[in-house]
């Protein structure tokens, strides 16, 4: 029987993902041990070292964001905390991220997928803080401007129709799948510099 678009999606996802993890992973590897050796020194090696640390973050965060993700698998906090401060070293987000526990997978899906929503309504930097509440999983923006795409995050909230998805925004439409399939619901708060966001 053909798959589903949506879990068509998510299985290409998976295996683009798991067959770039490989090669990244052993150029890290290899450039580490270039470092050790002394083979190769200066900022062009610490600049190819962090590019390669960098993509290899991003595949990984795809991987769990975009692929497959089964009810019975579970995600490591420590797994987490080290995509997201890879991701975010250096940048002009400053994360701050209270996971100390394994989440299923399909919550770690719907968390990062939020983070990746969130993210967008911060143009010009800020923090970022994910933390677990009574309510739910809380993902809060602060920044002197914040840019939230309105419809977007209408349709999101089933507050209006969808525009037409753009490659960067694909995680948009991906979040709702994802909550409706769970059962879950999102809730929003904006303020002239607080945007939070509870899933």
């Amino acid at each position: 029987m053909p798959q589903h678009t949506h879990a068509l999606g998510a299985l290409i996802a998976s295996r683009i993902c798991h067959d770039l993890v490989s090669p990244l992973g052993a150029i890290g590897n290899g450039l580490e041990l270039m470092g050790l050796s002394g083979t190769m020194e200066g900022p062009e090696m610490a600049l190819i070292a962090a590019s390669a640390a960098q993509a290899l973050a991003r595949v990984r965060l795809f991987r769990l964001a975009f692929g497959q993700a089964e009810d019975d698998h579970v995600t490591r906090a420590e797994e987490l905390r080290d995509i997201l401060g890879t991701l975010h070293a250096g940048g002009r987000i400053t994360l701050t991220l209270q996971i100390t526990a394994p989440l299923p997978r399909p919550m770690a899906q719907i968390l990062l997928l939020g983070l990746l929503c969130v993210e967008q309504a911060l143009p010009q930097g800020g923090q970022l803080a994910v933390s677990q509440t009574p309510e739910g999983w809380q993902i809060v923006a602060t920044a002197a401007r914040l840019a939230p795409d309105v419809d977007l995050w209408r349709a999101l909230c089933a507050e209006g129709p969808w525009p037409r998805p753009t490659p960067a925004q694909v995680h948009f439409q991906l979040l709702h799948h994802c909550l409706a399939a769970q059962g879950a619901t999102l809730q929003r708060q904006l303020t002239d510099t607080e945007f939070r966001v509870t899933l």
